[in-house]
């Protein structure tokens, strides 16, 4: 083994300052000051087929052995996606887990840990691992370490329950583990959320996302209470909580709510409430998360949309939220809840308070976004707003220059059909207005239009043909 390690090294260039230490440990230690000298040096270890002379080696019975071994694999796998498909081939999920239970000294696992965690990036690697058994062994960490206040268990503590939620990343070792929510691991993770440990609270909740990842799992849970201890969860952190239990519990709900079914149930199980307790909260990421679960529950929800949107102090909170640039994500999701709570609500009283809050001149931005899926959220609450309250909002239409905008986006060849065909049928509605109208008539619109007539998707040139008749009527 020494011999073939010596030997690979060598045709790598990688030599000891002692050249006639050719020992394993000499090979080993080599290798290490290679690796921490030049990280360039981690793609060509993978070529020249170290990886599986290296794993082969955590069979050694020797410690000093496994450590270094365990040392260099961690460094070789560390940030390089190529080296990672080529341990997916080789056994070491099956032996780094063997080795890791025959260890009891703090240092050695913290060692294979640095390891695992690399290599759990892996999709494949994930599986290997869950398959290995990896998973019980992190249980039982958990259960050792949970009560005590040493600093090496603590920090063991978080390893393992974190690498547990890195393994539920992957499809098919959360499916595995999963188990129809009847799987042990499924029902341990459960019992971390009314934890009185932060980290378990938050690998907890961090678990449960990650199983909320397709509609069957998110059904069963929603149908099994897990809403009502993530609501547990958050009421025990509104104020002064900790920001990443929040983002975490935020962030299983916002996922519980997406399959349909489950919207009606977790409405009437009080989320909403729950959630808008932290609507003062100053955290970005938090912000970003419970805006994002109110948007998956008012969906399609009209009375939940209209309760919502009537809530003066959210509107002005979102609106407020609008013009946070330093947060992109934060400003693109208030965008699309105020455009959403227009959208599912269809009410006068809703776009009224949404008017009265300052929020059209961001809608009218929203249509200029560099997302369709934006453009088009905005174009279709704007023609709502048109068709239902065009005299409430007339002015701010006109201040946010929306004609003008409508224009652009009909003569931009760029423009997807569904934005030129929303364009049109909001240009129609906004011709009730007699300024609104007038501007219309300022910018030669029927020649834009016109030109859409022969467009190749059907409902764009109807459109085009409907408005063209429109504009000449009331011209």
């Amino acid at each position: 083994m020494a011999d073939n390690l010596s030997d690979t090294l060598k045709k790598l260039k990688i030599t000891a300052v002692d050249r006639t230490d050719d020992s394993l440990e000499g090979c080993l230690d080599c290798l290490l000051q290679a690796l921490a000298q030049n990280k360039f040096m981690r793609i060509p270890c993978v070529d020249a087929g170290l990886i599986s002379p290296l794993v082969q080696l955590l069979n050694s019975k020797d410690q000093e052995v496994l450590l270094q071994t365990g040392r260099a694999l961690g460094n070789i796998c560390y940030d390089s996606q190529s080296s990672k498909e080529q341990f997916a081939s080789t056994n070491i999920a099956e032996e780094l887990v063997k080795l890791f239970k025959k260890q009891i000294e703090h240092d050695k696992r913290e060692m294979i840990f640095e390891v695992l965690a690399p290599l759990a990036e892996n999709d494949a690697i994930k599986l290997q691992l869950v398959e290995a058994g990896l998973v019980e062994c992190l249980l039982e960490i958990v259960q050792q370490k949970v009560d005590s206040d040493k600093e090496e268990d603590i920090a063991e503590l978080k390893t393992a329950s974190d690498l547990m939620v890195l393994l539920l990343l992957g499809d098919e070792s959360m499916q595995k583990l999963f188990e129809g929510g009847k799987g042990n691991v499924f029902q341990r993770v459960l019992s971390w959320i009314p934890s009185n440990n932060h980290q378990l609270q938050l690998a907890g909740a961090l678990a449960i996302a990650n199983f909320a990842r397709n509609d069957g799992n998110c059904i069963h849970m929603v149908d099994n209470g897990i809403v009502e201890k993530l609501m547990d969860l958050l009421d025990r952190h509104v104020e002064d909580g900790n920001v990443t239990v929040q983002h975490a519990a935020l962030s299983a709900l916002r996922n519980l709510a997406i399959p349909v079914v489950n919207k009606a149930k977790m409405l009437s199980a009080g989320v909403t409430e729950a959630v808008l307790k932290f609507l003062k909260s100053e955290m970005p990421p938090v912000q970003f998360k419970l805006l994002g679960t109110l948007r998956m529950l008012i969906d399609a929800q009209a009375e939940a949309a209209e309760q919502l949107g009537k809530n003066v102090k959210l509107v002005e909170r979102l609106v407020e939220w609008c013009e946070a640039k330093d947060h992109a994500g934060v400003m693109g999701e208030s965008n699309r809840l105020l455009s959403a709570l227009i959208r599912h609500s269809k009410s006068k009283d809703v776009i009224k308070t949404i008017v009265q809050s300052g929020g059209i001149k961001h809608l009218v931005t929203m249509a200029t976004s560099e997302h369709v899926i934006m453009q088009n959220e905005a174009l279709v609450a704007l023609a709502l707003i048109a068709a239902l309250e065009l005299g409430t909002a007339e002015k701010d239409l006109e201040s946010a220059k929306l004609v003008q905008i409508l224009h652009r986006l009909l003569a931009d060849e760029r423009s997807a059909p569904e934005i030129k065909y929303n364009s049109m049928v909001l240009l129609c509605a906004l011709m009730g207005s007699e300024s609104l109208h007038k501007e219309v008539q300022d910018l030669a619109f029927l020649d834009v239009v016109s030109k859409l007539r022969g467009h190749e998707n059907k409902s764009v040139a109807q459109q085009a043909s409907l408005t063209e008749q429109r504009l000449a009527v009331e011209s």
